[in-house]
């Protein structure tokens, strides 16, 4: 028996972040996921029966992921074995397997392989899993910040609970904080901490729902302010001010939260909601999107939704496109807003985007016109001898700009205008030229 080992052991506890010491280490420690963790949910209920399939745990950073994991380690019969996919290599992997297949057929122990950033893992790699995966040696237990359809193997997918964990909401962070503050055992209890309201409330609203981040920023702001003589802390908002970073926004220019950001931003345009089109703006912005994909998503939504509703959406839109160029962030947030401010209040209409798309089904799918002969390139020589050209009115020289010319099958139409904004104009237009012409041809 080792007589230091308590020490050891407590001097390592010591040492380790609050954000670890405080993790939880029930099922009723836990705090969040209530939709798949809470009473009666599909989790819980597994862990309970102790009846665990491969689990896939996706979600934000600090939302809780490892915590699960290690009441899962804690709460069931089988062996835990922890690996994070930045550190390991495939042989690793193969030692893990090995081992846990032999406690396996000598003692009828499974082995729960907890994999954190399991995204990190090439495609070979989460092969080498898949075997004992499938035949039931271990149960897979993947954490993973990136979307795992886009980033796990599908077969591996299939074999997988997927379970989505969302941020910590405000209470959730401010329950976090406040048994932080009297744990005395693993905690910050021990110390005399006056925490101010407006401090804890700029701490939980800054977190954005990341439990490491604020019990970080928590004990930065207690051990940096303890002097020789065991006074009372004072938590005031400026030390919080001083103990926690610049929020950081999770984005990746490949990954979910760029396309998520981007459905947004125009979804909110086309709903004609200029406040949430600027928030969403702002995100981008902020995160480091590149603020040329933004002007070109402008440009498209000019014509893809406002259309000729308003004629005027897409010389806005590609002004701003050009002062993104020409001036550069952080100037050019200044056109942006100007440009999605006046989309999103701008009449819409998605007619001539419904227009092209029927005429483009058609060509792929529909029989092949041929194009008429007074329509056909009459300007060089010879074009006379095949009828090219023959027939053809000039428009100009009619009353109006107008005559009554086929120019495609009378039956085919694509664009239909609405009667909003400017394409009411256009309609009532269609409707004139449809109605002279009902009048010209005979019945």
């Amino acid at each position: 028996m080792d007589l230091f080992e308590p020490i050891r052991s407590a001097h390592r506890q010591q040492a380790r972040p609050l954000a670890a010491r405080m993790r939880p280490r029930t099922l009723d420690e836990y705090i969040g996921q209530e939709h798949f963790l809470g009473e009666g949910k599909l989790l819980r209920r597994m862990l309970l029966a102790d009846r665990l399939n491969s689990l896939v745990f996706y979600g934000p950073p600090g939302c809780g992921k490892t915590a699960l994991a290690h009441v899962i380690a804690g709460h069931t019969r089988s062996r835990f074995v922890p690996l994070n996919a930045v550190a390991a290599g495939t042989k690793d992997v193969r030692e893990i397997l090995a081992e846990a297949r032999k406690h396996l057929e000598e003692r009828g122990d499974r082995t729960i392989l907890f994999l954190d950033e399991i995204h990190r893992f090439n495609k070979a790699q989460q092969d080498v899993l898949l075997p004992d995966v499938e035949d039931g040696v271990i149960i897979l237990i993947g954490a993973t910040t990136q979307n795992p359809f886009f980033s796990i193997n599908s077969p591996l997918l299939s074999r997988s609970q997927i379970f989505t964990l969302e941020p910590l909401t405000r209470e959730h962070t401010r329950t976090l904080i406040q048994r932080a503050l009297m744990d005395r055992e693993r905690g910050l209890g021990e110390i005399p901490i006056q925490m101010h309201p407006d401090a804890l409330a700029f701490l939980v609203e800054i977190c954005d729902g990341d439990a490491r981040r604020a019990l970080t920023a928590l004990e930065i702001g207690v051990r940096s302010s303890l002097g020789e003589e065991p006074t009372t802390v004072e938590f005031t908002l400026e030390l919080a001010q001083d103990s926690i970073q610049r929020k950081q926004l999770d984005f990746d220019p490949t990954g979910d939260t760029h396309y998520d950001l981007a459905s947004a931003f125009i979804k909110s345009l086309r709903g004609s909601d200029p406040h949430a089109s600027l928030y969403w703006l702002a995100r981008m912005l902020e995160s480091g999107e590149d603020p040329r994909f933004v002007a070109r998503r402008l440009v498209i939504f000019a014509s893809e939704d406002i259309g000729n509703a308003d004629p005027q959406a897409l010389l806005i839109a590609n002004a701003a496109w050009d002062a993104v160029e020409r001036v550069g962030l952080p100037e050019c947030r200044l056109n942006l807003s100007q440009a999605v401010c006046y989309l999103a209040t701008a009449p819409k209409s998605n007619a001539a985007t419904l227009a092209i798309g029927a005429a483009i089904q058609d060509v792929k799918e529909g029989r092949t016109l041929p194009v008429p002969k007074h329509l056909r390139d009459a300007h060089y020589s010879g074009a006379r001898t095949f009828g090219h050209g023959t027939g053809y009115q000039y428009a100009h020289n009619f009353d109006g700009g107008w005559v009554d010319q086929e120019y495609i099958p009378a039956d085919v139409t694509y664009y239909t205008p609405t009667d909003r904004g400017f394409e009411a104009i256009i309609r009532q237009r269609m409707q004139e030229i449809a109605a002279k012409r009902n009048r010209e041809r005979p019945t």
